[in-house]
C-alpha cells in the first residue's frame, strides 16, 4: 500500500510528514517507527488497522520526509508529535512502540497517562535486560564520551549498517523476503543534510532515556495500560530477555514472539495486524 502523506508546519516552522487513515470517530492509533525508518514501516498493517482504528503515523523528526530539527533529542520529538497529535485533535489513543519510537511514545505517555488507551510493544526497550551484545559500544560512550567511543557507537551508521538492521540476526529464508528497495532507501535518506547528525545526536541520547527506566517502571506499575506484544526473536539489537522484564513489569499483558528480526512488519505484517485489530476490539 502507498501511504498518502500530509504536511504540517510546526510551531517551531519544521514540518512534519505524517500519514492518517480510517475516520476519526475511531479509536485513534498512534504508530512511532524506529531506526533508520519511516513511517512507511506500517504499509502492510494499515488497511487493516484502519477498518477500526484512525491511524496516526508520523515520521519522526529528520526520518523519512519530516525536516529535521534545530535541537535533536527524544523529548523534543516528543513535543511534536504531541504538537501533531493536539493539531489533528486526537483525544485517548493507542501507542505502538518500537525501537527509537519507544522513548517518543514514552514521553507522550507520560504527560498524560490519561490519554492512553493502551500499547502495542515491538522489540522496544524499557528495561536493561532489552540491550543485547551490539549495545556495548553505545553504553561505554554514555558512560565516557570520548571521540574513540563516540566513533564505536556509531560505526553503525553506514550502508552496511542500515541494511543489518533490516537483516541482522535472521534465518536467511525470513531474510529473502525483505526487498533491498526497502534499505536503500532509507541509506537515500540519510545522506541528506542533518540527517547523520541527527543520528548520532539520538544514539548519545538514548542514554538520557536509558536513565529514565525507574521512571518509566513506577509509570507502568502505577497504570497498568493494556498492553499487546509483539516480539521479534531474532533481532539482535533488542535482547529476548526483555520480553520477561515486559512480562513481569505488565502481568496482564498479551505477549506474541515470532520467527522474524528487528524489523518484523516487514516480514509478519498478515500475523501482526489481525492482532493488533483484535486488541484494540477487545480494549
Amino acid at each position: 500500500m502507498d501511504l498518502a502523506r500530509q504536511r504540517l508546519r510546526l510551531s517551531g516552522g519544521t514540518e512534519l510528514s505524517f500519514v492518517t487513515a480510517g475516520e476519526a470517530s475511531m479509536p485513534p492509533v498512534l504508530l512511532l517507527h524506529g531506526f533508520p525508518g519511516s513511517a512507511d514501516y506500517f504499509r502492510d498493517v494499515v488497511p487493516l488497522l484502519s477498518q477500526v482504528a484512525y491511524v496516526i503515523a508520523p515520521d519522526l523528526p529528520g526520518f523519512g520526509e519530516s525536516d529535521v530539527l534545530p535541537q535533536v533529542t527524544f523529548d523534543a520529538f516528543g513535543e511534536a508529535i504531541a504538537e501533531l497529535l493536539d493539531r489533528l485533535a486526537v483525544g485517548p489513543r493507542y501507542v505502538y512502540l518500537h525501537d527509537f519510537g519507544a522513548p517518543v511514545g514514552f514521553h507522550i505517555a507520560m504527560r498524560a497517562p490519561d490519554q492512553v488507551l493502551g500499547h502495542i510493544i515491538q522489540n522496544a526497550n524499557a528495561h536493561r535486560t532489552g540491550f543485547g551484545p551490539p549495545w556495548d559500544p553505545v553504553i561505554a560512550y554514555w558512560s565516557h564520551p570520548d571521540p574513540d567511543n563516540e566513533a564505536a557507537s556509531t560505526a553503525h551508521l553506514t550502508f552496511e549498517g542500515v541494511r543489518n538492521g533490516y537483516l541482522g540476526g535472521m534465518p536467511p529464508d525470513v531474510a529473502a523476503r525483505i526487498p533491498p528497495k526497502v534499505w536503500e532507501e532509507d541509506w537515500r535518506v540519510m545522506q541528506l543534510p542533518g540527517r547523520m547528525e541527527t543520528q548520532r545526536a539520538l544514539i548519545k541520547d538514548y542514554g538520557n532515556y536509558a536513565a529514565r527506566f525507574d521512571e518509566i517502571a513506577d509509570h507502568l506499575a502505577r497504570w497498568q495500560p493494556p498492553s499487546l506484544m509483539i516480539w521479534a526473536r531474532h533481532d539482535p539489537f533488542f535482547d529476548l530477555a526483555e520480553v520477561l522484564s515486559w512480562m513481569q513489569a505488565l502481568p496482564r499483558m498479551e505477549a506474541h514472539v515470532l520467527d522474524a528480526g528487528h524489523k518484523l512488519l516487514e516480514t509478519h505484517a498478515a500475523t501482526a495486524a489481525p492482532l493488533m485489530v483484535d486488541f484494540i476490539r477487545r480494549t
